[in-house]
């Protein structure tokens, strides 16, 4: 895996998961009744990942998407045969 995130991002993205875990995990505690989605636990943790490691999937499928070939943009069109 080839870093594709900056440092700056991949603080950013440390922060906010180790915050989002604190909250999430202070939340849990006060609220016996209620417990945090594990959902969100396992974003925030996600998070965490992909600033250690400084690599976001989703970062990597938009430029794999958004890479042109050649400069050029390929067209969608179909191969219809045409009777003449």
């Amino acid at each position: 895996m080839k870093p594709n995130i900056g440092i700056v991002n991949s603080m950013i993205r440390i922060t906010a998961g180790l915050s989002m875990l604190t909250y999430l995990t202070i939340r849990g505690a006060r609220h016996e009744n209620s417990s945090s989605h594990p959902l969100l636990i396992i974003l925030s943790a996600l998070k965490v990942a992909e600033g250690i490691v400084r690599f976001c999937p989703l970062t990597a499928v938009y430029e794999d998407m958004a890479a042109e070939t050649d400069g050029i943009e390929e067209s969608w069109q179909q191969d219809i045969p045409h009777n003449q």
